[in-house]
């Protein structure tokens, strides 16, 4: 083995042996102009591109004469040589560069180097460091060990280093010509795992073998909590690891577990591969195989899943999940969901064959795609009863979930004076309950900007005329309705509503009396229609026949309408002079407003049809004349019939006080609120002949505790009263003998969520997100995902546990959280002084432990006094792996789900899962 020396340099040799006789001293001084003209180097400079003589004293000395030593040979003249003779091969590629703490010895007799303490060596991307290295030229190898330190602990193991591959020995010899190495009690890290190998041979760069070696993806790797032998493997680094015959271990006890041969792929980037199924029973499909297929990396920015089920009375489904993700641009992700159900048996009875469907479509744009510009979806949609049909666990806490909603959304911007804004939009709504459908497709928008005819082109806008504004707004919609069973047919289009409104309103706004804010507008409208209807009534089936016109048609209205309001502040302080009070000011905040609207009259658009004979007081057999209006049937309503002239009276409310805070070091006191807001509002028809005044609406809201509580109310009070048979009448509930007020209707909804200090007992964003992606709640109410084999494993997790260290005596710190969510309704229109609806939802967590979890999501139905659908949740950290029990001990979807499996994503299918499907309902 030769070492290639860099120009310029020279290594100082330090013997710390050498006598201080002549002889001795005579050797060292020869000794080190020798090693100076050898290619040994502490401090590399770069690699020459071949081997150059060095001239000391009309001698030539060969630099790779350090392998086979030959004597001086005097200078000849060189015309005597060939100087087109090839050049000698280089005995090494790369400059080597080596160091030791204690000291560097070179065995002149023996053509060994020996390196101790903090020893290192660098060639090319290899890297050695240990305690002892030791370098045989003659034979080209390396070898390398650690030491023990001074109680006897072996220390300073081998590290060799190639590239990215990284290996921890005990030992290793190294073949520096032919790259091959011997590695014995090695620890080297492999894609999420690590391999530890009693013997491991290295064949070149690229491939390495290995006897008795252990691939675990445990943290603890020198006690691992189990690991999968290989009694022999191989290794391509970055790429796979190929073994023979392989089985569980699980702390040093063998399992019955193992495979004839085995492959894991191994890779820094993303691959295609196949996914494993899922196997199990279900009550009403027999045996199944669930959630296999395969996954396509198609590129880094999207990939596709293509997963199918199949059970074994011949259901089927298929799922296509696909992400895609464009840094500073876009992200999203499509899935589309389709089941064949099959119920019984063919020939019996309760035999039943269908097919449900979920598309779901999620896209953002980012910010700083397109300032002008902007693009999104969330699209739900499919069968209405895919959540409560399918069996898939991901799909546990929608099963609830009465309403499908979607919406795709395309805005942009035309900057200038006026600014133009455009947007289409198409949205769709869907009741599970009763499987109506209701979509626009699509709705357009557009608007100019406020422009101000009398404004100052500087200084800002005062009185009344400078503060004159308009705009001009245009609306269309493509409005269809339709069911579950037309959805996406011919039909669905034929009933389709398609109208445009126009839109230009006048404001102003300037103040009176300094205190006063007046505000003034009217609006002008102007609606299209493509069809309209012409009533008629047939005598001879007794009935009003509606036909409808096709043709463009329109209507034009208008309006007015002026406020006046103010704000009114009101303090009271508790704290005199010199006091230092705990609560110390109270502040009420009221904002008054009277309003005043104008609604003319438009019945020229008004029609009459004679309808079914009639005998009036006179006894006189006339036809009844029926009115209508040709717009009935639009989009954008119908035209005012009757004049209105009415008068708004709306007051809001808000309560704050200010109390001394905790904090010493707060310079000022602290400000709380009582109550956010508390508003109440009715109107007076002046044009009205009967029931003038509206009923007062009465809603307010406040927050507690740190706004870890929140209530809100309302309530609706009508000032009329009822006859005998619970009718409303002109004429005052007072004056009937009753309050001022009847109470018809009110509500109270409270949410409080509450935890001990570091929150619950796991974070459950994914599950939550998923949630909301099939339309349900933004929390656990209604329990979390099952589908435990589909968790991808996040190394945030491993340190999700309390960072505390415990006490040896006694567990100080559970942490837990509890969520309360309450709901009543209260219905009195007609005197039937009833709860409509009485409700408490609650869901929360415990961490018994580091490693011990448990959940609960239930709730209770006071009125009907029963439990609501509940889920039961465990969960143990097994610290390499991770086991789920899911219970729902009762009800219509009573069932229990069990898993234990590797929480890696490279041995996620190394699990168990047991499920109990619920019973068949007949």
């Amino acid at each position: 083995m030769a070492f290639q020396k860099p120009s310029h340099t020279f290594t100082k040799i330090h013997l710390k042996a050498l006598r201080t006789n002549n002889f001795k001293i005579l050797f060292a001084l020869s000794f080190t102009v020798f090693i100076n003209m050898l290619s040994f180097a502490q401090d590399i400079k770069k690699p020459q591109d071949s081997i150059k003589p060095v001239v000391r004293d009309r001698a030539i000395v060969k630099v790779d004469s350090l392998i086979n030593p030959t004597p001086l040979e005097k200078e000849q003249d060189s015309t005597l040589t060939d100087s087109i003779k090839p050049k000698k091969k280089e005995l090494l590629e790369h400059t080597v560069v080596y160091h030791a703490e204690d000291y560097t010895r070179f065995n002149q007799k023996q053509q060994k180097l020996y390196l101790y303490n903090q020893a290192r060596i660098d060639y090319g991307d290899m890297n050695i460091t240990a305690g002892d290295i030791t370098i045989d030229y003659n034979k080209n190898i390396v070898y390398a060990k650690g030491i023990k330190d001074s109680i006897g602990n072996y220390d300073q193991k081998p590290v060799l280093t190639e590239g990215s591959d990284v290996v921890e020995p005990d030992s290793l010899v190294f073949n520096t010509k032919t790259k091959k190495a011997l590695i014995y009690n090695s620890k080297t890290e492999q894609g999420e795992g690590t391999v530890i190998a009693s013997v491991t041979k290295k064949e070149n760069d690229s491939v390495y073998f290995l006897k008795n070696a252990k691939y675990t993806t445990s943290e603890n790797i020198d006690d691992p909590e189990y690991y999968i032998k290989l009694y022999k493997a191989k290794i391509v680094p970055g790429k796979k690891i190929v073994t023979g015959v392989a089985n569980l271990f699980i702390y040093d006890v063998p399992t019955p577990l193992g495979l004839p041969f085995g492959f894991f792929p191994q890779s820094e980037k993303h691959t295609s591969g196949v996914i494993i199924p899922s196997f199990g029973e279900q009550n009403d499909r027999g045996y199944f195989l669930q959630n296999g297929g395969y996954y396509f990396a198609i590129s880094d920015y999207v990939d596709l899943a293509v997963l199918g089920d199949y059970y074994t009375n011949g259901s089927y489904g298929t799922r296509w999940e696909s992400s895609y993700k464009k840094r500073y641009k876009f992200n999203g992700n499509v899935s589309f969901r389709y089941e064949s159900l099959i119920r019984s048996e063919r020939g019996f009875p309760d035999y039943a064959k269908s097919t449900i469907y979920n598309l779901r479509w999620s896209h953002s744009q980012d910010s700083k795609s397109n300032p002008s510009s902007r693009f999104s979806a969330s699209v739900n949609l499919g069968s209405s009863n895919y959540y409560q049909s399918s069996n898939n666990q991901v799909n546990v806490a929608n099963r609830l979930n009465n309403t499908l909603a979607s919406s795709v959304s395309y805005s942009k911007t035309f900057q200038g004076e006026p600014q133009v804004n455009l947007s289409l939009t198409a949205t769709h709504s869907q009741n599970t309950q009763t499987q109506s459908i209701n979509m626009t497709l699509p709705t357009l928008q557009g608007s100019v900007g406020r422009m101000y005819p009398f404004a100052s082109s500087t200084g800002s806008k005062k009185g009344i005329f400078q503060n004159i504004n308009f705009q001009y707004n245009l609306r269309g919609e493509n409005r269809i309705a339709t069911t579950d069973s037309l959805f996406f047919k011919k039909e669905m289009f034929d009933d389709a509503k398609t109208g445009l409104q126009h839109t230009i309103p006048l404001n102003t706004n300037f103040k009176i009396f300094k205190y006063f804010s007046v505000s003034a507008s009217t609006n002008f409208n102007e609606v299209w229609t493509f069809k309209t209807i012409n009533k008629s009534y047939d005598l001879d089936e007794n009935r009003t026949v509606t036909e409808t016109v096709n043709g463009f048609d329109s209507y034009r209205t208008y309006n007015f309408s002026t406020s006046l309001g103010t704000t009114i502040y009101g303090t009271k302080n508790f704290e005199k002079e010199g006091e230092d009070r705990k609560f110390k000011a109270i502040r009420h905040i009221i904002r008054p407003s009277v309003s005043y609207n104008i609604n003319p009259a438009f019945d020229q658009y008004y029609d009459t049809y004679e309808g079914d004979e009639v005998i009036d007081a006179d006894g006189t057999t006339r036809r009844e004349l029926l009115e209508y209006t040709r717009f009935e049937q639009g989009v954008f309503g119908t035209p005012g019939k009757n004049f209105s002239s009415s008068m708004g009276i709306s007051v809001s409310n808000n309560l704050e006080a200010k109390v001394r805070d905790k904090d010493s070091t707060a310079t000022e006191p602290k400000k709380i609120i009582i109550l956010n807001n508390l508003n109440f509002s009715t109107s007076y028809n002046f044009a009205g002949d009967s029931l003038q005044w509206s009923p007062v609406r009465m809603n307010g809201g406040t927050s507690l505790f740190k706004n870890k509580l929140s209530i809100n109310f309302s309530a609706t009070l009508d000032p009329y009263a009822l006859d005998n048979n619970n009718n409303k009448i002109d004429k005052f509930n007072i004056d009937n003998g009753g309050s001022l007020f009847r109470l018809t209707g009110g509500n109270i909804n409270a949410s409080w969520s509450f935890s001990s200090k570091g929150g619950g007992a796991k974070d459950k964003d994914k599950n939550i997100e998923e949630n909301l992606r099939g339309g349900g709640r933004d929390d656990d109410m209604f329990g979390v995902s099952e589908d435990f084999s589909d968790q991808q494993y996040n190394e945030d997790d491993r340190n999700s546990g309390n960072d505390e260290t415990p006490s040896e005596f006694y567990n100080f710190s559970i942490p837990w959280s509890l969520r309360l969510a309450y709901a009543v309704n209260y219905s009195n229109q007609r005197r039937q002084n009833e709860i409509s609806s009485h409700s408490l939802m609650f869901s929360g967590d415990i961490q018994l432990s580091t490693k011990w979890s448990v959940g609960a999501s239930s709730g209770y139905d006071l009125k009907n006094l029963g439990f609501t659908t509940t889920q039961l949740r465990f969960e143990r950290d097994l610290l390499s792996w991770r086991m789920n029990f899911s219970w729902t001990p009762f009800g219509a979807y009573k069932s229990w789900n069990f898993f234990i499996g590797i929480k890696s994503n490279l041995l996620k299918d190394l699990k168990y899962e047991k499920r109990r499907q619920p019973d068949i309902r007949l």
